[in-house]
């Protein structure tokens, strides 16, 4: 290979495209999450979910906030609510708006979200 000449582009096949892991939506069930919105497991994971889902619940094993959820799950913010969502619907996660937030985790939230 000339110096000239493009490399070959590398395929990365870990990576899974959001479109399959919620199904081909794009909106949540539940309109009202927020990036603040804690979300908190019911109880254990339901055997049947999907990798995804089933890594969620155990995330939210202690309230976690969707922006959070989103960065240790490692998808998107939009693929986040759209999996949080189908399992508060299931009965999996329980949502809890919180009344204030404090400076340091808004702080947090940020911080995240610009991670992503």
């Amino acid at each position: 290979m000339s110096a000239r000449e493009p490399a070959e582009p590398v395929e990365d096949t870990a990576f899974v495209r959001p479109f399959i892991i919620t199904g081909g939506r794009a909106e949540p069930l539940q309109t009202d999450l927020r990036l603040e919105t804690l979300v908190v497991a019911v109880g254990a994971a339901d055997e049947s979910l999907t990798f995804e889902r089933r890594h969620i619940v155990a995330v939210c094993a202690q309230p976690t906030t969707v922006a959070e959820v989103a960065h240790r799950v490692g998808v998107p913010l939009g693929v986040a609510k759209v999996l949080i969502s189908d399992l508060v619907v299931a009965g999996q996660l329980d949502c809890r708006q919180p009344a204030e937030l404090p400076l340091q985790l808004l702080e947090r939230i940020r911080d995240h979200v610009r991670a992503l």
